[in-house]
């Protein structure tokens, strides 16, 4: 993984005679969402999600072209909240360490609208079981993921993509975004759950500032 993630990197750095290196914070709001099989046997059941803040340390570099690289090192609380049928709620949140690095494309000089992709990897920081009012359901309810003796998959990756706009003052940048991110892996590794999956929306924005420029 760390290979392609190299190799992507190399692939997407400018190759004109312009380039510029900026480097920023971008915050907002995130929200995820959980569906999980219980069992072999059961229907894949959706399950609330939450919204929670986000903030990100952001690396951009652009070139002539419209075309660089973005790099985030950003805090995301994903989880769920589930209720029983007789409104007993569970609720669940994992707080990850997330890195996107992303193609960023945009079109546009002073004004821009741009479009961004790629993989992320990301790191759990925290398992937290906020609320546990329920168990034992049929099917399967989602299991705890913060006890002592849970044992939750450390290593989150998928894909990432997002579009949005910015507009440039000077050596400043700030922007308006919208994200969407499928994970690949998920927080279960103890066989308690057949299958489960989630997805996070994203809605941030960023101030950059440029430090470097070559010509």
């Amino acid at each position: 993984m760390n290979k392609i993630l190299i190799s992507f990197f190399l692939l997407t750095l400018p190759l004109g005679a312009f380039a510029q290196l900026s480097v920023g914070i971008r915050g907002g709001y995130a929200t995820s969402s959980y569906s999980y099989q219980g069992t072999a046997s059961t229907r894949s059941t959706s399950v609330d999600g939450i919204g929670a803040p986000t903030f990100a340390v952001v690396v951009e570099y652009f070139n002539a072209k419209n075309a660089g690289v973005e790099f985030n090192a950003q805090q995301l609380t994903l989880g769920f909240r589930q209720f029983s049928e007789e409104e007993h709620l569970n609720h669940t949140e994992l707080t990850y360490l997330k890195m996107p690095l992303l193609a960023s494309f945009f079109a546009g000089r002073s004004g821009r609208f741009q479009i961004k992709f790629g993989p992320h990897l990301g790191v759990l920081l925290k398992a937290e079981d906020i609320t546990r009012e329920y168990s034992g359901a049929t099917p399967p309810e989602l299991p705890t993921y913060g006890g002592s003796t849970d044992n939750p998959n450390k290593l989150m990756y998928g894909l990432t993509a997002g579009a949005g706009i910015s507009k440039l003052f000077g050596k400043s940048t700030i922007s308006g975004e919208v994200r969407f991110a499928y994970d690949f892996t998920n927080p279960e590794s103890q066989d308690r759950v057949y299958d489960m999956g989630s997805t996070n929306l994203e809605f941030t924005l960023a101030y950059l500032f440029r430090i470097k420029e070559w010509k």
